[in-house]
């Protein structure tokens, strides 16, 4: 990879875990992709990804929380269950090709519909918490058979379905990630594979860009710029699921 090459993928990657940290994600499915179209090998991309992801969720986490927008009661029921589901769905070897393709058709579709809609619902209501152990179950396992940390599909869920409001639903899916990122970097060491050193430098130029977008998203961004940005962010997922890079 030349110095040019390499320059513009960490522009790169700065640029989504900008974007992603802003809306409290961690950038999964953009680095994926990213990372891919510079032509680096899956074992690489993998274990990079996860590690970036590791870092940006771990950011934004604490900027939601210490903005007052995170609630330990909406998070934990997601969260019980989506650790076991992630794991189940990093191991079960069927074909997902179609599934990938149906799951990034509802992105694109949700995309645009945060694009046209960027104000907050009136009123919300969180679900019963049946519903939300079932959902993080569910969300865990295709996080787990997709290769992201879930928050993609957990965002835009709470959002049109009234869950929570903007920022809060951020706080939550950003700790999701998280935890969903740590059991999917544990499972890969646990294989005995090392990380790859091309990793690090490319951590320290996520980590800048994360931290500002998710200062800017928790303290200063309006809830339209960060519903913009989401769509953005839905585009980007949705896109790669689609195409497979």
């Amino acid at each position: 990879m030349t110095a040019t090459e390499l320059g513009l993928l960490h522009a790169a990657i700065a640029v989504i875990a900008f974007l992603y940290s802003a809306v409290g994600h961690a950038g999964a499915s953009g680095y994926i992709a990213v990372l891919t179209l510079a032509g680096l090998a899956s074992a690489v991309v993998r274990p990079t990804s996860l590690v970036l992801n590791i870092l940006v969720a771990t950011l934004t986490s604490f900027q939601f929380w210490r903005a007052g927008h995170f609630s330990w009661a909406r998070f934990w029921p997601f969260a019980a269950l989506s650790v076991p589901g992630a794991f189940v769905g990093g191991y079960i070897d069927v074909p997902t090709e179609i599934f990938k393709a149906l799951i990034g058709g509802v992105l694109l579709l949700s995309a645009a519909r945060f694009a046209v809609r960027t104000a907050d619902p009136g009123e919300t209501r969180p679900p019963s918490r049946p519903t939300a152990l079932l959902v993080g179950a569910a969300l865990g396992l295709l996080s787990g058979l997709t290769g992201t940390g879930g928050g993609v599909f957990l965002t835009p869920l709470m959002l049109l379905l009234g869950w929570a409001r903007t920022k809060e639903t951020a706080a939550v899916s950003a700790l999701f990630i998280l935890v969903n990122s740590i059991a999917g970097l544990t499972g890969f060491l646990s294989s005995g594979r090392p990380l790859p050193t091309f990793t690090w430098g490319l951590a320290v130029v996520a980590v800048v860009a994360g931290f500002a977008g998710s200062y800017l998203g928790s303290r200063r961004f309006p809830v339209r710029t960060i519903r913009l940005l989401l769509a953005v962010v839905l585009l980007i997922a949705g896109t790669k699921l689609l195409f497979g890079f």
